[in-house]
């Protein structure tokens, strides 16, 4: 790479001005090219916000009196220095001594140069303070808000305590000269006031943000598809800004799904993305498994024997029949792309399972480790912040996930979700469910930590030192299985090494042999915070990933250099290949520095290495587990030994390869200079024990957790009456709703259904709304065993769980559909929007189902789930009267056609479930 982008621009205007923010800048100073933002999750939770604000004031105070007196003594100097060096006649002497007081109070007076004097007093206290706090420390609602008082007292008090001293520092020195600063402080005085203005403090809600360099640097972000509450509010409190749009200058983007290539072809050295090209080939079921597979019959079963046995239907249904004949048992079944626990069962046979379904069917374990009864499994966080080399994290914390009913093995409770599946989507809805109410609880309920469920083994006298050996081979064997063809994709698409990164979610089952089995990758884990032991976990490990990937703290500035130098050496040929003159200015550069370095290296591997260094310099919570002291003795077999990349296809021996690009062994390179035994460099603390400590420790916060829930919003059931008299007269005048009241109506009435399952699980409904689920069709199917309620004879509060997962899943969707539709203006002949949300603020359940029903009644039309230009709308039903009439006439409201054909699939299953009355 040329030197002209490796080098810092020195003549920056903005230097000086950051040169106090080191406690949130590290690995570098202000404006070198591996200066990068630092994350705490301290600053999450306003009280200690309030405090450190307070805390900085009353510093800064201090400091500007001794700064007053420091200027006094400079300014009276100067005047004394004036006047003995005046000789002239009076007049002119008056006009010399007035001269110089203009000019100086006229540099007080500028209210600017006031505040960018001020912010160098304010920030240095302020982040000495932030600093004495862990960065576990850490507090955020569910809803990814905060009260107002907070932010706004401590909006005031900055601001109030900074033009006092503005105001104090204008009349002391003017005073000490003997000259009168009246203009200038009715001047500060003024912008006071303007500051003070109620409507300015309230707009701003992330006034905590504006005092950090990533807010002066104009670092940005973007969000796309992704769950945002509390990565927004990570990044609003540390000053980031959210752009939006079609607009890629983004420092960060954070998305949900996988990225386009054009993209990620023109990312800029200082831009980072959360996922790697091609990473569907580890986060796909089918994928991961033909990986995996690939890799047993290439290396040997006995080195890759981390997933169950599995086959992709329908081209693997023969291999199925054969495998279960050999080995009888259940089978559980999941779809290929999905998550959340979405269209999952358990079958008993082959025969079972629908004909032509497009799932992954996988073999069952039916003696998990259970805690107190209970199956469970892990959610463990794993950070890839390189594939060639590669470079693997582990989160010291995870989440350990307990079904809500105890396990039996008996095969008439395997239509049980909540008993066989361990997905909180899933358990949240039954009664029975517990959360934990306190952060420091980590071992009740029905969600644990990783380290709480170890020190529960341990006192069991389990090993759990070999259990998290055998999670990190698990997870490092994973990630080798897919690697190849995503490095080749890395290295056509992504421009700089240092662009992409990427934060797994390994779904994680143990037996009760304490054998770790590998159940699925996600590919971007949920970040949703519903209790204070979430809240806790997700936002240390978001701080600690943020601050390990490391967004570089460049200025607009330097951005636009980079933006205009890189655009000369985006080609492939530019990233591997390094001249002889880059490797000496490389080498003379740090020598000048005094860092050791090997001679031997190229510029290319000097720059792995010292990135590698200074991300586990940075790593917080986060464990390396490969590479290792013995990563290379374990794992270089699997290898090639000329480019360090993972074999996952068999090569012909006299099969050759040529390609311009000068080969690279960049892991057997990382390896031997971080843990070279020369005595040369200082190597990693990353040995076998201290990962072991790491993962058993309680995660540390000094600090209270405030979880505060969104505030539900409190009904009026007098008002709700009156306005749904109000609406029916309306709509019975010949007012119609528009679809979007009608989606907005149906959406809130669903929630009260959704409401009362949950709350009463013996209430009769479900077979409604699995039968309007099962007609709906659409992205949300019930499983097998719930298509057909007459199999599962005996109500249960799992059962009820089960159908409110379906209809909360099917809520989720049509929320997302509803987003489509917006009433910009009131049509004619349509219901106020303003008059109908009042109506929405304080309608109960009955009120929306008497407005639909008598809507549909008199329009007949559905446009609640039809558009009016639809050509397959079925004809409206009679709703029947009563409670509860509209929703048992809501089956018949959506048509049956093509669905007898789908679920004549499914006889197969129904008439054997009831013959299959065996053991496990």
């Amino acid at each position: 790479m040329p030197s002209s982008l490796c080098e810092p621009l020195t003549n920056s205007s903005i230097n000086f001005e950051y040169q106090k923010n080191d406690d949130w800048i590290t690995s570098g100073k202000l404006g070198s090219r591996e200066a990068v933002l630092v994350f705490r999750t301290n600053i999450l939770n306003p009280k200690i916000r309030k405090t450190l604000s307070e805390k900085s004031s009353a510093q800064a105070l201090s400091e500007a009196k001794d700064n007053e007196e420091e200027q006094s003594v400079e300014c009276q100097k100067e005047v004394e220095q004036k006047e003995s060096t005046s000789s002239t006649s009076e007049p002119s002497n008056k006009e010399a001594v007035s001269g110089s007081t203009q000019q100086k109070i006229y540099l007080l007076k500028n209210p600017q140069q006031c505040d960018k004097s001020d912010k160098l007093t304010f920030s240095n206290p302020f982040n000495k303070i932030v600093n004495r706090y862990s960065s576990s420390d850490t507090s955020i609602s569910s809803e990814g808000e905060e009260p107002a008082h907070s932010s706004e007292s401590k909006l005031r008090v900055l601001k109030t305590s900074q033009n006092a001293i503005n105001i104090k520092l204008a009349a002391d020195i003017s005073k000490e000269s003997g000259y009168e600063s009246t203009a200038p402080a009715k001047s500060i005085s003024c912008t006071e006031v303007s500051e003070e203005d109620p409507e300015v403090t309230s707009e701003d809600d992330d006034e905590c943000g504006i005092h950090m360099p990533a807010f002066k640097l104009k670092i940005t972000y973007k969000f796309h598809q992704t769950e945002t509450k509390l990565l927004r509010k990570l990044f609003n409190v540390h000053g980031l800004t959210e752009i939006q749009g079609e607009n890629n200058n983004f420092n960060l983007l954070w998305t949900g799904v996988h990225m386009k290539l054009d993209i990620v072809r023109n990312l800029a050295p200082y831009q980072r993305v959360n996922h790697f090209p091609r990473s569907y080939e580890m986060t796909r079921k089918d994928r991961l498994y033909k990986n995996i597979e690939r890799m047993q019959h290439l290396r040997g079963m006995k080195h890759f024997d981390i997933v169950p046995q599995t086959f992709v239907l329908p081209i693997e249904s023969r291999d199925l029949v054969v495998a279960h004949n050999k080995h009888r048992g259940p089978w559980i079944v999941k779809p290929a792309a999905s998550s959340r626990g979405r269209g999952i069962f358990i079958v008993n046979s082959p025969d079972q399972i629908p004909q032509d379904e497009q799932a992954v069917v996988s073999k069952y374990i039916v003696d998990p480790l259970c805690i107190d009864g209970h199956k469970c499994d892990l959610r463990v966080y794993v950070l890839v912040t390189s594939f060639d080399p590669l470079i693997i994290y582990l989160f010291e914390e995870g989440i350990v996930r307990l079904a809500t009913v105890k396990y039996d093995r008996h095969a008439d409770n395997l239509w049980n979700p909540c008993m066989h599946l361990c997905n909180y989507s899933i358990n949240k809805y039954h009664s029975d469910y517990i959360r934990s109410s306190d952060a420091q609880d980590e071992d009740v309920g029905h969600k644990w930590t990783l380290s709480a469920l170890l020190r529960h083994l341990k006192l069991q006298s389990c090993d759990t030192r070999q259990l998290m050996l055998n999670i990190e081979d698990l997870i490092i064997k994973a990630v080798l299985a897919c690697a190849q063809s995503i490095i080749s994709a890395c290295r056509m698409f992504v421009p700089n090494g240092n662009n992409c990164f990427e934060l797994y979610g390994f779904d994680i089952l143990i037996d009760n042999a304490l054998k770790p089995w590998l159940l699925e990758v996600n590919l971007s884990p949920s970040m949703g915070v519903d209790s204070p032991l979430d809240t806790k976990v997700k936002s240390c490990l978001m701080a600690d990933l943020l601050t390990c990937v490391g967004i570089p703290a460049y200025s607009p500035e330097m951005r636009s250099h980079y933006d205009q130098k890189w655009s000369r050496f985006r080609s492939s040929s530019c990233q591997r290949l390094a001249t002889y003159s880059s490797v000496s200015q490389k080498t003379k550069k740090s020598k000048k520095k005094g860092a050791p370095i090997n001679l031997n290296l190229t510029g290319e591997e000097q720059r792995i290495l010292r990135n590698a260094r200074l991300q586990y310099s940075r790593r917080g919570g986060f464990v390396r587990i490969f590479p290792t002291d013995d990563s290379m003795q374990r794992y270089g077999n699997f290898l090639d030994s000329a480019n360090g990349i993972p074999i996952s296809t068999p090569t012909v021996q006299s099969q050759t390869f040529q390609t311009p690009i000068l080969q690279h062994n960049y892991n057997q390179m990382l390896h031997q200079n971080l843990y070279c035994k020369d005595g040369r460099q200082k190597l990693d603390d990353n040995s076998e024990a201290d990962r072991i400590w790491q993962y058993e420790r309680a995660l540390e916060t000094d600090s209270e957790i405030p979880f505060v829930k969104k505030p539900a919003v409190e009904k009026c059931e007098v008002e709700g009456r009156r306005l749904r008299k109000v609406m029916l007269k309306k709509i019975s005048n010949g007012s119609e709703l528009t679809p979007f009241q009608a989606r907005q109506t149906f959406s809130i009435y669903l929630e009260s259904v959704l409401r009362r399952l949950t709350e009463d699980p013996k209430d009769n409904h479900e077979k409604i709304i699995l039968k309007f689920l099962n007609k709906f069709g659409g992205s949300v199917k019930p499983p097998v065993l719930f298509r057909n309620m007459q199999t599962i004879k005996v109500a249960s509060k799992a059962r009820s769980a089960m159908v409110a997962k379906l209809l909360g899943d099917f809520l989720e969707n049509y929320k997302r559909d509803t987003e489509a539709y917006v009433d910009s203006f009131d049509h004619f002949g349509m219901i106020p929007s303003s008059a109908y949300n009042q109506f929405l603020m304080h309608a109960q359940e009955s009120d929306l189902e008497a407005v639909l029903t008598l809507h549909t009644n008199v329009t007949g039309i559905m446009p609640f789930l039809y558009n009016r230009c639809g050509l397959s709308v079925p004809p409206t039903p009679p709703i029947p009267s009563g409670l509860h009439g509209f929703l048992r006439a809501l089956p018949s409201m959506v048509t049956s056609s093509g669905m007898a054909r789908e679920l004549s699939k499914y006889d197969g299953y129904f008439k054997s479930y009831d013959k299959e009355k065996i053991f496990l």
